[in-house]
C-alpha cells in the first residue's frame, strides 16, 4: 500500500482580507466622482433612464454643462463619466476634441464673458486685425479687464463684416464702440444672448434676385407654421402620406430638375434618394426584424431600441466654409419650406428618424428651429419622423459627412475611411440620407412647380438655380439667388451692386477657402459645378470672396491656409502636419515653390478626407495666376497695379484662432 503524503492547509488570506480586495476591486480606478458633482451634473442631463443614457448624447450632455457653467470643470467630466457609464478617458477625449468647450482644473474660473472676434477673409479685409489688437486695451480701460477677447474663424455672417460676438450675440459691421456699448449692456453670459426674432406674414426667395443686400438685421422676422400653411404649406407632404402625390412621381421629379448637393460636393440629390432606397430595401431584407431594430456600435440603448425602419436622414446645417452664409439666411427666414423638404424626403426614402446638425455659432437659428419644429410636432400634417436636433460645437471638418455622422454619435468628429459609403452604412450602422440644408430647401418648389421650373434657370449653357454668399469688396454684399452658370462679372454687376467704390476687382475667391482663387481675367467663366475645374479650382458652397487691388492673393492664400491647419481634425498626418507646414512657408517673402508644391502634392493624394485634399488649392492658384506676388514672375499686365506699386514684402505672422465662437 502506497502511503500518501499528509497535507497542511496554509490560509493565505483571512475574510476580512478577501472582503477588503473585493472591496478595492468594486471601486474605479483614477478619480473618484464627488457627491455634489454628481448632483449638478444630473440635475442638468436629466434624471437616468431604466435603461442607461444614451451614448450618442453625450455632446448635448457636455453643452449643457458648459452652457451653465462658462467651462467644463474635471470635477463635472468625472461625474458625466460616471453618469453615463463611460470610461473618463473617452469623455475627456471628446470634450477636448471641440473648439466650444474649454476644460478647466477644478481650482480655475472661466472669464465672465468671452468675445470673440471673426478672423475669416472677410472680417480681416474690414478690419478685424485692427479690432483684435485694439480691443484688449480699451476694455480694460473700460473696466472689462476679465472679458477675454479672442479670434475665431469664421462665424458665417461675411455680409456683416467685420463681426464680433459677445458671447452668443453677434456685433455686425462692428466697432470699438460698438462693442464696447455691446459689453455694457450684456455684461455677463445669461444677458449676452443672441436677440430673438419676431413672426412674419410672407418670405420668397424670388429666383434671379438678391435675397439680402448688405449687412441686414442680426434677427430677421420667419415665417410661422399658421402663415406657411396659409401659402399652401406642408399641402405637398400631407398629400404624399395619403397617397394622392406617388413617391415615384416626386422621385422623377427630383431627378429630373437636375438639382444636386447644394453643400459643396454636388451629387445628384434625385440620384442619392434612390440610392438610399435600395440601400434600405437590400438592408431591411438580407436582415431579420429583430436584427435591423437591434443598436450598432456607438449607439445607446435607449435611442436603438426607439428607431424603426432601416435608413435613417442627416442634415448638415454646419455651414463652417468660410464665405458661406447661404444656409443661415434661408434658414432664419423660412424654417418651415426646409422641415417640409425634410419630410418629403423621409416619405420618399422611408427614414423614421431625421438627425439635424445644427452649427453652434448659429444660436439664432438654433431657437428659432427649436420653435418651428414644435409648432410642427404640434399641429402635424400627417405622421412625423422623430426629428432630433444635434448640436455642433466648432469644428469645420464635421461639415464633412462623415465627420458630422461621428459627431451625431456623441465622437471626435473624425472623417472615416470609405467604402463603406454612408448611403449603405452610416449613422448607428445603418442607411443613411445626408443633405445639405439649402438642398432640402428646394424640394417643395421643385415638386409643385414642376422640374423643368428649376432647370429652366441657367447662362451659358447650363441649368438651375445658385444661391451665391457673396462678400468681400462690393457695394451690396449677401445672398444672391442667380441663375447657375452666371460670371463672377455678371453677378457683381447685376446683383452687387458693382464693386466698392474705390476699388477695382482684382481677385475672387469661387468657392470659399476651398475653392482656390482666380485672376481678374478669369472673371466671366460660368461659375457653375463642373465649369471651374479646368483652371484648378471648384465652385463647392459658392462663397464668393471678392478682392480688389488694395488685396493680395497670397494673403488671402495665406489667411485660408492658417484656417485649414487650425481646423484640421489631426487625424491623417499628411493635412495635421502638412497644413502647419504650408503656413509657416507661406510666411517667406519669396515663396519655396519645390517644398510647398511637394507638400501640396503629399496633401492632395495622402489626406483622409476632402479638406487636407483641398488645402493645397491655395497653393497651387498663387503659383499658377499670382506668382509675381511670391517672387516668381513678372506682374502681368492684365491686373490693376495695388496700392503703394508693385512689391513683394515679408507678411507678419497671425496668431492661429484661439477658438471657434
Amino acid at each position: 500500500m502506497i502511503s500518501r503524503p499528509e497535507f497542511t492547509a496554509v490560509p493565505v488570506a483571512t475574510a476580512d482580507d478577501l472582503r477588503e480586495r473585493l472591496r478595492r476591486k468594486a471601486h474605479l480606478k483614477g478619480r473618484q466622482p464627488e457627491a455634489s458633482a454628481l448632483a449638478e451634473v444630473q440635475a442638468l442631463i436629466g434624471t437616468r433612464p431604466p435603461e442607461g443614457y444614451a451614448r450618442d448624447r453625450l455632446i448635448e450632455h457636455l453643452h449643457l454643462i458648459n452652457d451653465r457653467h462658462g467651462a467644463l470643470y474635471e470635477r463635472h467630466l468625472v461625474a458625466l463619466a460616471r453618469l453615463m457609464n463611460l470610461p473618463m478617458a473617452e469623455v475627456y477625449e471628446v470634450a477636448s476634441f471641440y473648439h466650444h468647450f474649454e476644460v478647466l482644473r477644478d481650482a480655475d474660473g472661466p472669464p465672465r464673458l468671452v468675445l470673440r472676434v471673426c478672423n475669416g477673409l472677410s472680417c480681416c479685409m474690414a478690419g478685424a486685425d485692427a479690432l483684435l489688437a485694439e480691443l484688449p486695451g480699451r476694455l480694460s480701460a473700460a473696466g472689462h479687464g476679465d472679458v477675454r477677447v479672442q479670434a475665431a474663424p469664421c462665424v458665417g455672417r461675411c455680409e456683416q463684416a467685420p463681426v464680433a460676438v459677445v458671447h452668443q450675440c453677434p456685433v455686425p459691421r462692428a466697432t470699438v464702440g460698438a462693442v464696447l456699448e455691446q459689453v455694457d449692456l450684456m455684461p455677463n453670459r445669461a444677458q449676452a444672448q443672441h436677440p430673438q426674432a419676431s413672426t412674419a406674414p410672407d418670405f420668397e426667395a424670388l429666383p434671379q434676385t438678391a435675397i439680402t443686400r448688405g449687412p441686414e438685421v442680426v434677427a430677421p422676422p420667419w415665417v410661422g407654421l399658421a402663415a406657411y400653411r396659409a401659402r399652401g404649406g406642408y399641402a405637398l407632404v400631407a398629400g404624399l402620406a395619403q397617397g394622392r402625390v406617388p413617391a415615384d412621381g416626386v422621385l422623377a421629379a427630383m431627378e429630373d430638375s437636375g438639382l444636386r448637393g447644394l453643400g459643396g460636393a454636388g451629387f445628384p440629390a434625385g440620384r442619392k434618394w434612390r440610392i438610399v432606397r435600395e440601400q434600405a430595401a437590400l438592408a431591411g431584407r438580407q436582415a431579420a426584424p429583430s436584427e435591423a431594430a437591434a443598436p450598432s456600435a456607438g449607439s445607446g440603448p435607449r435611442e436603438a431600441g426607439e428607431r424603426g425602419g432601416v435608413a435613417l436622414m442627416a442634415v448638415n446645417i454646419d455651414e463652417g466654409e468660410p464665405g458661406t452664409f447661404k444656409d443661415r439666411t434661408y434658414l432664419e427666414r423660412d424654417p418651415h419650406r426646409f422641415l417640409e423638404g425634410v419630410l418629403v424626403a423621409a416619405q420618399v426614402v422611408g427614414t423614421a428618424e431625421v438627425y439635424i446638425y445644427l452649427r453652434d455659432e448659429y444660436h439664432g437659428c438654433r431657437a428659432l428651429l427649436q420653435a418651428a419644429i414644435a409648432e410642427l410636432q404640434a399641429d402635424p400634417p400627417c405622421a412625423l419622423p422623430r426629428i432630433k436636433l444635434r448640436r455642433g460645437a466648432g469644428a469645420y471638418i464635421c461639415g464633412e459627412e462623415s465627420a458630422m455622422i461621428e459627431s451625431i454619435e456623441g465622437k471626435r468628429g473624425e472623417p472615416r475611411m470609405r467604402p463603406p459609403y454612408i448611403a449603405q452604412v452610416g449613422l448607428f450602422g445603418r442607411p443613411t440620407l445626408e443633405h445639405n440644408f439649402e438642398t432640402l430647401y428646394w424640394v417643395r418648389d421643385i415638386v409643385e412647380k414642376g422640374p423643368q421650373w428649376f432647370a429652366s434657370f441657367g447662362r451659358h449653357g447650363r441649368r438651375g438655380l445658385r444661391s451665391f454668399s457673396v462678400s468681400g469688396r462690393v457695394k451690396e454684399p449677401g445672398v444672391k439667388l442667380a441663375p447657375a452658370g452666371i460670371t463672377l462679372r455678371e453677378l457683381v454687376d447685376e446683383y452687387c451692386g458693382g464693386m466698392a467704390d474705390g476699388h477695382v476687382l482684382y481677385a475672387y475667391l469661387p468657392g470659399g477657402a476651398s475653392g482656390g482663387i482666380l485672376p481678374a481675367r478669369l472673371a466671366d467663366v460660368p461659375l457653375d459645378f463642373d465649369t471651374l475645374q479646368p483652371h484648378g479650382c471648384f465652385i463647392g458652397s459658392a462663397a464668393v470672396i471678392v478682392l480688389s487691388q488694395h488685396d493680395r492673393a497670397r494673403d488671402a492664400a495665406l489667411n485660408m491656409m492658417r484656417f485649414f491647419a487650425h481646423e484640421s481634425c489631426g487625424q491623417c498626418t499628411p493635412c495635421r502636419v502638412g497644413t502647419a507646414k504650408a503656413a509657416q512657408l507661406m510666411q517667406a517673402p519669396l515663396w519655396d515653390e519645390d517644398t510647398l508644391d511637394d507638400l501640396a502634392q503629399v496633401m492632395a493624394d495622402a489626406s483622409i478626407c476632402g479638406l487636407g485634399q483641398a488645402a493645397p488649392n491655395p497653393i497651387r492658384c498663387i503659383h499658377k495666376y499670382f506668382a509675381h506676388e511670391v517672387g516668381e514672375g513678372p506682374w502681368p499686365g492684365d491686373l490693376p497695379l495695388p496700392r503703394g506699386g508693385v512689391r513683394t514684402e515679408r507678411i507678419p505672422p497671425a496668431a492661429v484662432p484661439e477658438d471657434r465662437p
